[in-house]
């Protein structure tokens, strides 16, 4: 037994599925381009800022001339490969 049965409101009208139909399609087809000119703004925009960002870092960076006895950005060191199934020595 149901507790909860949701009226049943469909037309026996052949027209009126009909029309009931191609208003549905209608909808869903406004949602779809609705969908598509949102996801479309949402890339410009995306890639606009990210365009933007990068050509004020390179702006900020072509200002910034490095100073006199600065360290370089370098990091330096020694590296191990390491094989699996063979043990390391120490």
């Amino acid at each position: 037994m149901r507790l909860f049965q949701l009226p049943s409101s469909r037309s026996r009208h052949p027209l009126a599925r009909a029309l009931s139909l191609v208003v549905g399609i209608a909808v869903l087809g406004l949602m779809l381009v609705f969908g598509l000119v949102v996801a479309g703004v949402l890339l410009v925009g995306g890639g606009l800022w990210l365009a933007l960002r990068q050509w004020n870092r390179a702006r900020a960076v072509g200002r910034s001339a490095p100073a006199a006895g600065t360290r370089p950005q370098v990091l330096e060191g020694d590296f191990v490969v390491l094989h699996e199934g063979r043990p390391v020595a120490r």
